[in-house]
């Protein structure tokens, strides 16, 4: 799917959310979508986040 599929359809969610939920709603669906982007990013292998969780400082240790 194009990324400007996806950005308008993420686009239409959050205001479908925004007008049945108010805005607490947004910001969770927001924060939400967030984390599934980062966590779908690490599933397929095209994000690493070693740096930033210190697993890779582990490696190198005897």
């Amino acid at each position: 799917m194009p990324p400007t599929t996806v950005g308008l359809l993420t686009g239409l969610l959050l205001g479908i959310a925004w007008v049945i939920g108010g805005f607490d709603a947004f910001c969770g669906v927001a924060l939400l979508g967030a984390v599934g982007y980062v966590v779908g990013k690490v599933a397929a292998g095209q994000l690493d986040l070693t740096q930033y969780l210190g697993g890779g400082a582990r490696r190198g240790s005897p």
